[in-house]
């Protein structure tokens, strides 16, 4: 018993912690955002810049848990005298720093975009406000990024994850199936969490600014991952998965 808790404190703790610091910013911002138009907004640049922020939070946050329960796990393994410990610091230590590694790889905003605005490169808050045509990038970029980070994809790569650590527990280090689903469970409910309190605000205001501009069209980049049709003919009929 001893032992898990301390797992759960030196792998689950900063994770969790930024979880709880990013569910109350993110729910708000989704409430307030539902009850505003672009029309209302009279620099589209401003409100690109406001989803571009909200969106490098959530990215520098999870960045942070993961590097410093990275960190925290490696300094348990190197100072502890349990076996059991040290491999679960190990393992522990293994996937989130793949998580830091993963957010490294998949920024929210590419580091080398301008969006027709040199200013805004390497810049946090966006630099020198964008024109209306780079706003609409910057927008439609984010809207881009927010949709794949929740998809069936990213879901399975961390289950992947997640199984890989499990059996590695039970497995490789020749424990109890237990020790190999705690690690699992644990490991999956920080990689869901990390998944769905990802923001989602580019997508509605990108979606908005499409309907009100495009003649209703969303341009085609926010249409579902997958998708189903039934054909029906005459002798039978064809049900057709796509994704």
């Amino acid at each position: 018993m001893k032992r898990i808790s301390n797992k759960s404190v030196f792998m689950a703790l900063p994770l969790l912690m930024i979880f709880i610091f990013q569910m109350s910013p993110i729910s708000g911002q989704e409430a307030s955002t539902d009850s505003i138009t672009v029309e209302s907004i009279k620099d589209l640049s401003a409100l690109a810049d406001k989803d571009k922020v909200n969106a490098q939070i959530w990215w520098y946050g999870w960045l942070a848990g993961y590097s410093a329960a990275t960190a925290g796990q490696g300094i348990v393994f190197f100072t502890s005298d349990n076996k059991a410990t040290r491999q679960d610091m190990a393992v522990g230590a293994a996937t989130t720093f793949l998580g830091a590694m993963g957010q490294l790889l998949t920024p929210m905003v590419r580091r080398d975009a301008s969006y027709g605005n040199p200013d805004v490169r390497g810049s946090f808050t966006g630099g020198q406000p964008l024109s209306s045509e780079g706003s609409v990038e910057l927008l439609k970029a984010l809207a881009l990024r927010e949709k794949e980070g929740r998809s069936w994809k990213v879901h399975a790569m961390a289950g992947v994850v997640n199984i890989g650590s499990g059996l590695i527990t039970w497995l490789g280090f020749k424990r109890t199936f237990r020790d190999g689903l705690e690690n699992f469970a644990l490991n999956t409910v920080i990689t869901e969490a990390q998944i769905w309190t990802q923001p989602t605000r580019a997508i509605r205001d990108y979606r908005k600014y499409c309907r009100q501009n495009c003649n209703g069209e969303v341009m085609g980049v926010l249409e579902p991952e997958s998708g189903w049709t039934v054909n029906v003919y005459p002798g039978g009929f064809a049900i057709r998965l796509d994704f």
